[in-house]
């Protein structure tokens, strides 16, 4: 089964049943001892960016957003054995639309949506269609929406399970921003910074 360490932050470690190691905006906590076989980058605000911090298994891909992203304005899809990722629309009034992306992530029967750093955007209008297990959305409404905003949007990408992460910048965890989440948000779950979950 696979499982995700939520570091802190915007920083995820995901491990797959086959034992596939992906890293999700490395930046802060722990849990980077393990080589990585894919590490996966939104956009390039340094909180987002430490990509050598964690050895690198041999054939190790680091995938940034220009690699999701290109200037012809195409997202792009690419399967890395047995991880197929998806980049998606990301953008706010801090992030540009033509330098940032999200990732839709398929694994071991499942499919995660990692946002990335951004509010509303006109793509998760068209996201309930996918029967997405896990969201990862941000609300630390200052770099990115609230947790109000948040909420609205979990209920219309209809996730089977929503978490709230980057919810106070430059911590690991925001536990008031949290708790407000989990009032106003559908299938909310909480992951604290530390905390590993089976998938």
């Amino acid at each position: 089964m696979a499982r995700l360490l939520y570091q802190g932050h915007g920083s995820l470690r995901l491990t797959t049943n086959a034992g596939t190691v992906v890293y999700i905006d490395p930046f802060m906590g722990e849990g980077y001892d393990v080589p990585a076989n894919l590490v996966l980058v939104t956009h390039q605000h340094f909180d987002h960016t430490a990509t050598d911090k964690m050895p690198h298994a041999s054939g190790c891909v680091v995938w940034q957003n220009m690699d999701a992203h290109p200037a012809s304005g195409t997202y792009v899809t690419q399967t890395f054995g047995d991880v197929t990722v998806e980049a998606t629309e990301a953008y706010n009034a801090m992030h540009d639309k033509n330098e940032c992306v999200g990732y839709l992530v398929r694994v071991d029967g499942l499919l995660l949506y990692f946002a990335g750093d951004t509010s509303t955007t006109s793509q998760m209008g068209r996201m309930a269609a996918l029967h997405i297990d896990y969201a990862f959305l941000p609300g630390d409404g200052i770099y990115n929406m609230d947790v109000s905003e948040a909420a609205r949007c979990a209920k219309v990408i209809g996730a089977r399970h929503n978490v709230p992460i980057h919810l106070k910048p430059v911590e690991p965890y925001g536990e008031k921003q949290a708790q407000k989440f989990a009032k106003l948000a559908p299938n909310s779950l909480l992951i604290r910074a530390g905390e590993e979950v089976e998938l």
